[in-house]
C-alpha cells in the first residue's frame, strides 16, 4: 500500500471517527433535553407572582422560592374560603425524609424558612403580614405525619398597607445554596456584627466562628458527617431517589437534586445530564457516595468562616423560628457579597450519626440549646443556577 493510500485511508478513519464523536455528542444533548424549556426555572422570575390575582398566591409564590431541605419544597396551602386574607400553612408530610430527618426537625426548619420570605415579599407588595404558630395546637408526635395533615403550622394573616421596600427582597432571588469554592476573604467585624444581630429573639442566637481553630474543628465536623451518611445506603438511596437526570424529568418533578445543585452549567450540565440519563449508575451506589465525600471535602478546604443558629430548646416552634432566621441570615449575607452552603449531615439524627451528633452538641452548645443550622460562609468564586421550584397552584389544597 502506497503513501499516499495511508493517507487517505487514515483520512477516511479520521473524519469517521469525528462524525461519530459529534453524533455522539449531539445524542447526549438530546438525551439531556436542551431543546426543553425549563419550566421549573419559571417560579425565579420576579413577574412570576404577578400571574395571579389573589395577593395569598403571590406570596405563596415568594415563598416557595426560600431554603427547604432535599429541595422537597414540603408545603401545603390552605386558603380560607371565608377570608380572602387568610391562608394556612401545613408541612406537606407526603414529602418528609425520613431516612435522613427521622423527627422531622429540617422539615419545621424549610415552614420557618417559606414564612420569612412571605414576611419579606408582603412588604414590597404592600401588606402587612402576621403570623401565629400552630394555631390549632401541636402535633401529635405519636402520629406525626396524620397529624401534619390536619394540625398547620402556622395562620397567615394578611393586612392591606403601603407597599415598603425591604433591603432583602431582591435576593430572595438568588440562589440560596451555593456549593462551589468559596474565597479565602475573611468577614471583617462590622459585617459579623450585621449577621449576628439580626436576631432579636432571646432563646435563639447567631455565631460566626472565622479563627483558624474552629475553621479545622467545624471542617472536620462536616467531613465526619458525610463520611458516616456515605455509607449508610438507605439514607443515600432516599437521596438517589429524588435526582432528577435530565430535562424532561426536572420539568415533570420539579423538586428534589440535579446536577446544577453542584454548580454545574451551561453546555456541561447537558453533557453531565445525558451521560448520567444513559449510565445511571454514575450517580448510585459507590460512585455516589464517593462524589459525595470529595464535593465535602472540596467545600471544606474553601470555607473561609461558619456560621451557626443554635435554639435554647428543641420544640417545634423553636425549630420553626430558626428557619425563619436562617432566611433572614441568608439575604442578609447575599446583601454583604457574601453566600452559604448548609453542611447538615452532622445534625442529622439517624443513629449512625449519634455520636458526631452528640460531639458537636457538647462543642458549641453545652448549655442544653439545639444547632438547628450549620452553614459555610464566605465570597463565591463562582456563580450558581437556581435549584427547580414547583408550580405555586400544585401547594394549593384542592387546586
Amino acid at each position: 500500500m502506497s503513501k499516499r493510500t495511508v493517507k487517505k485511508t487514515m483520512a477516511v478513519i479520521l473524519s469517521c471517527i469525528g462524525a461519530l464523536l459529534v453524533i455522539a455528542f449531539a445524542s447526549l444533548l438530546i438525551i439531556s433535553g436542551i431543546f426543553e424549556s425549563p419550566k421549573y426555572w419559571e417560579p425565579w422570575q420576579k413577574t412570576y407572582s404577578q400571574k395571579f390575582d389573589d395577593p395569598r398566591i403571590r406570596l405563596i409564590a415568594h415563598g416557595i422560592l426560600s431554603a427547604n431541605g432535599h429541595n422537597m419544597q414540603p408545603w401545603k396551602i390552605r386558603l380560607d374560603k371565608e377570608d380572602p386574607m387568610v391562608f394556612y400553612l401545613y408541612a406537606d408530610s407526603d414529602r418528609l425524609t425520613n431516612e435522613v430527618d427521622p423527627f422531622a426537625r429540617q422539615m419545621m426548619i424549610t415552614q420557618g424558612a417559606f414564612l420569612e420570605y412571605v414576611n419579606i415579599a408582603g412588604d414590597e407588595l404592600g401588606y402587612q403580614i402576621a403570623v401565629e404558630l400552630f394555631p390549632e395546637g401541636g402535633y401529635n408526635e405519636q402520629k406525626l405525619p396524620e397529624s401534619m395533615k390536619t394540625k398547620p403550622v402556622a395562620k397567615i394573616m394578611l393586612t392591606k398597607d403601603k407597599p415598603r421596600n425591604n433591603p432583602l427582597y431582591d435576593s430572595m432571588f438568588l440562589p440560596d445554596t451555593n456549593r462551589a469554592a468559596y474565597q479565602s476573604t475573611k468577614l471583617t467585624s462590622e459585617q459579623i456584627n450585621q449577621l449576628e444581630t439580626i436576631n432579636a429573639d432571646a432563646n435563639m442566637s447567631i455565631k460566626i466562628f472565622q479563627d483558624e481553630e474552629n475553621v479545622d474543628k467545624l471542617g472536620s465536623y462536616a467531613m465526619k458527617g458525610a463520611t458516616i451518611e456515605a455509607d449508610v445506603n438507605r439514607v443515600m438511596q432516599e437521596s438517589q431517589t429524588i435526582f432528577r437526570a435530565n430535562e424532561y424529568q426536572k420539568n415533570k418533578y420539579r423538586y428534589g437534586f440535579s446536577v446544577e445543585g453542584q454548580g454545574t452549567s451551561g453546555i456541561m450540565r447537558h453533557l453531565i445530564q445525558g451521560l448520567v440519563t444513559l449510565f445511571p449508575s454514575m450517580n448510585s451506589g459507590k460512585a455516589a457516595s464517593d462524589l459525595f465525600i470529595r464535593s465535602t471535602r472540596t467545600s471544606v478546604d474553601n470555607t473561609p468562616a461558619y456560621a451557626m443558629i443554635i435554639t435554647g430548646d428543641n420544640t417545634r416552634s423553636s425549630q420553626v423560628k430558626s428557619g425563619m432566621l436562617y432566611s433572614r441570615l441568608i439575604l442578609t449575607a447575599h446583601r454583604l457579597g457574601f453566600v452559604m452552603q448548609p453542611l447538615s449531615q452532622v445534625l442529622e439524627e439517624y443513629p449512625e450519626m449519634k455520636e458526631p451528633y452528640s460531639s458537636i452538641h457538647r462543642d458549641y452548645a453545652a448549655g442544653g440549646g439545639a444547632i438547628q443550622m450549620l452553614v459555610r460562609l464566605g465570597k463565591p468564586t463562582k456563580e450558581v443556577p437556581q435549584s427547580m421550584r414547583r408550580n405555586v397552584m400544585d401547594l394549593i389544597a384542592g387546586e
